[in-house]
């Protein structure tokens, strides 16, 4: 009777998707509020004087289509000399190459160092109608631009030009092509920095196809290039993945794969650090049901700007798959699937596996467009369009004969900087894992939410399990295992602490500059979030408990209050949790999951601290109709300050 009672029958099944992707949008908005941008930011300023409606508006408009008009230089008044002017300059013209240069450099800092420009178009989207002679002038005198930035071009297609970079041709046959323009990083700080969560069920290949892409030899079909990322003993023995393993792949300027020239040797990151302009941040996790607890806080913590879902092609997407691409769908994480073992697995299972992944995707709690890449041309395209939350694309590769592995390496080069971070905040880190280096002393790792950091800087670190903070000060900063000597928001980064022991320090701390009166950061035991129920067998009530994780704190936490009597799986309503071992350091807009057996809910911090004075559901009321308007009022304002 107990598993009929907890099979869910279609239709709320379908009320649970449409309840997810709902809450993932309600998620993204509140993350603009936590870390504005700052176009957002000083959209803000500009509208403070407006109305309330007009402000309204503002927090509504969509990303995706000021993207698009910011492209079509639709918001620009000011009149752009063409581009085609610029590109076919004469020879000598220095104030047209100048102005070209101001062009590049404009889309570079954008792109945080690297942008793909669509030579033969102009900035609103019109055909410069480019022959074959122009063209040719036009690149040179792109690369000659380029060069003037420190920056290399790589020709990543070409329309009607000719040669093995051209694809489909146009009827028109107008010349054009996307070129990729990557700077050479002045220091070691400011290497362009990808990170990408690897999920999946166990089995599915993920350290394998980790392995393989970052040494560059193939798997031999027994496990031989997972062997390097495994940390433990066991993990060697079973082949199975049991803790957070990082692993980092490098691109030079011209988006070749920084390897070694010795075959089978694997780089150090020091030597990949060195070497590259972009580095790409793989996060290993583990597949097995047993290390759920693991996966979640990894994909938590590490904050990705992807995720890649890999799906092994004889078994489908299974067991924990389903699980993982549901956590990355509620973070809004893109996320990109690898089919692997094609070699092995017969078409019509094959078949399956595609069918299965593709209704799964299309699915309303997913609401993806799935593309099959299957050419250089389709993946350049996705690529360049991957911004667009909307699209998923998937692949098809074997890490042992090696097919398709180029289009992924291909992709992976491509991927545009994805992420919400604010360099003029003040200083937020959140520590991950924590080391005893010796001659160093105490090191914590983890990511840079917001601001900018200095080796030397005072900062302090906590809370303690009676929520103080200890002073202390940054000794000495590494990223990727190279000295830096600053770190800024949106970069992992690992701190050398002064006077601080290792049993002192703990995941889930934070680490927040001096603040100038030196009073002591406001920790909170008790917070108030709005949560989704995505699978409870019975009713969720008060005095309920599970365990909450909240980027890389991980809590026992107790329910001390709904807006309604009881709420079950499917449901969406505004709750007050009580820590239950010591307070923590959280923000309105901070992401949450909570999980409990089989129990499993997301939620976004709403205000933190609560009132027992103002509950959630007044007595005097029943029925669940006044009660979230009333608690909405003052978490507003609190969100918004």
């Amino acid at each position: 009777m107990a598993s009929k009672a907890t099979k869910q029958l279609p239709h709320e099944r379908r009320k649970g998707e449409a309840a997810l992707s709902d809450f993932a949008e309600y998620v993204e908005k509140q993350q603009a509020l936590r870390y504005p941008s700052s176009s957002s930011r000083a959209a803000a300023s500009s509208s403070a004087t407006a109305p309330s409606a007009q402000s309204q508006n503002d927090v509504d408009h969509h990303e995706e289509l000021d993207d698009i008009l910011d492209s079509l230089n639709l918001s620009d008044p000011a009149p752009r000399v063409r581009l085609r002017d610029l590109l076919l300059s004469a020879q000598g013209d220095a104030e047209s190459l100048q102005k070209l240069v101001d062009v590049l450099d404009e889309r570079l800092v954008e792109g945080h160092g690297e942008t793909v420009f669509d030579l033969g178009f102009e900035h609103n989207g019109d055909s410069m109608k480019l022959t074959r002679e122009e063209w040719a002038t036009a690149y040179t005198r792109m690369v000659e631009a380029a060069k003037k930035l420190r920056a290399d071009c790589q020709l990543l297609l070409t329309k009607n030009v000719g040669g093995d970079l051209d694809g489909t041709p146009t009827k028109d046959m107008e010349c054009s092509g996307k070129v990729m323009i990557r700077q050479a990083p002045a220091t070691v700080e400011e290497v362009i920095e990808t990170r990408i969560a690897v999920v999946g069920n166990v089995d599915a290949g993920k350290s394998s196809m980790l392995g393989v892409l970052v040494k560059g030899d193939l798997d031999d079909g027994r496990g031989r290039a997972r062997v390097n990322l495994f940390r433990h003993k066991h993990e060697i023995e079973t082949g199975r993945t049991s803790s957070v393993g990082m692993e980092i792949m490098g691109f030079d300027t011209k988006g070749q794969v920084i390897v070694s020239d010795t075959p089978g040797r694997k780089l150090s990151w020091e030597e990949i650090g060195k070497r590259s302009a972009k580095v790409i941040g793989f996060t290993d996790l583990a597949g097995h049901e047993r290390y759920l607890r693991t996966t979640v806080f990894g994909l938590l913590s590490s904050s990705p700007n992807y995720c890649l879902l890999m799906v092994a092609a004889n078994n489908g997407l299974i067991g924990m798959s389903k699980e993982h691409l549901g956590i990355a769908l509620a973070l809004n994480v893109p996320v990109m699937v690898v089919i692997t073992k094609i070699d092995i697995c017969p078409p019509n299972i094959l078949e399956q596996t595609i069918t299965q992944i593709t209704r799964i995707l299309k699915s309303p709690g997913a609401r993806k467009i799935p593309i099959f890449i299957k050419n250089r041309e389709e993946c350049i395209n996705t690529a360049t369009q991957f911004v667009s939350q909307r699209i998923c694309p998937i692949f098809q590769v074997s890490n042992v004969t090696g097919e398709n592995l180029d289009l992924v390496r291909t992709f992976l080069n491509i991927l545009p900087h994805h992420g919400r971070y604010d360099a003029d905040a003040p200083f937020e880190f959140h520590v991950n894992d924590t080391f005893s280096v010796p001659h160093v002393g105490t090191v914590v790792s983890g990511i840079v939410k917001s601001g900018v950091i200095h080796a030397g800087d005072d900062v302090q670190i906590g809370p303690d399990s009676l929520g103080r903070f200890t002073q202390t000060s940054i000794r000495s900063i590494e990223r990727k295992r190279l000295g830096v000597p600053a770190a800024s928001a949106g970069q992992s980064a690992s701190f050398a602490l002064r006077r601080v022991r290792r049993k002192d320090v703990r995941k889930g701390m934070v680490v927040l500059s001096k603040s100038p009166d030196g009073a002591a950061p406001k920790v909170f035991r008790e917070f108030v979030a709005e949560v989704l129920i995505l699978s409870h067998a019975t009713t969720i009530k008060t005095k309920y408990q599970a365990m909450l994780h909240v980027g890389p704190v991980s809590q026992t936490c107790a329910i001390i209050d709904v807006d309604r009597p009881f709420i079950r799986t499917g449901d969406r309503a505004t709750v007050a949790f009580r820590f239950v071992q010591r307070p923590e350091y959280l923000a309105p807009g901070d992401r949450l999951l909570f999980r409990e057996g089989r129990t499993k809910g997301l939620g976004i911090v709403k205000s933190v601290g609560y009132d027992p004075s103002k509950p959630l559901m007044p007595t005097n009321e029943d029925g669940d109709g006044g009660a979230p308007g009333e608690a909405a009022a003052p978490t507003e304002v609190e969100v918004g300050a």
